[in-house]
């Protein structure tokens, strides 16, 4: 598979996530070596930790506190997606606890504040996580980014992975071996439409 069809088909996936075949951890750790040389904020780049979760009580108790505000988030908010962003979406929440692995990725403290210093804090982590994501898909394996948690249950699942109050919870990634390796580049504007040149809303 060459860069740019990686780029252009890598997807959120949650139903093409095979619940059955288990996942080596040595691909986890190698697809980990590949995330954390994103590129990342020179002070926050060794504030980065990932916990991966295989256990299986585990993943049901952090699943259970996913799917409560998931659930009721979809319930007021899916009717701005479209219905097959929603049903994958319950599928996922539906399944979740069968999901072979867990990887939380977390950062050690918290933004300094808004604007530039939660634009660094963030910004470290996430090209992690989107690297992760290409080195799985790479492989064989996909993810998707799930958050539901951080709204209102951060605390419980932090008390559940004895994560220290210090650390920030940015993203939990359910990761399985792909059902399905059929990925095409998405319905997407087009960048010409987009894209402004020297002044906001002035196209060539």
């Amino acid at each position: 598979m060459d860069i740019d069809m990686l780029l252009t088909t890598t997807r959120s996936v949650r139903r093409k996530l095979d619940l059955e075949r288990p996942v080596e951890p040595e691909v986890v750790t190698e697809c980990l070596r590949i995330a954390v040389q994103a590129p990342a904020a020179g002070a926050l780049v060794s504030n980065m930790r990932w916990l991966v979760i295989r256990d299986q009580a585990t993943r049901s108790a952090v699943a259970e506190h996913v799917r409560e505000p998931a659930r009721a988030a979809l319930a007021r908010f899916g009717h701005l997606v479209s219905p097959g962003t929603l049903a994958s979406g319950r599928h996922l929440l539906d399944v979740l606890d069968r999901v072979p692995v867990f990887v939380l990725a977390t950062m050690i403290g918290r933004p300094a504040g808004p604007g530039a210093e939660a634009n660094a804090f963030y910004g470290s982590m996430y090209p992690a996580i989107w690297s992760f994501q290409l080195a799985l898909r790479s492989r064989g394996l996909g993810t998707t980014i799930t958050g539901w948690h951080l709204d209102g249950h951060a605390d419980a699942v932090a008390a559940l992975l004895g994560i220290p109050d210090d650390v920030t919870q940015v993203a939990l990634l359910p990761v399985a071996q792909l059902t399905s390796t059929d990925f095409r580049p998405a319905a997407r504007p087009p960048v010409e439409s987009i894209t402004y040149h020297e002044r906001w809303g002035a196209t060539r």
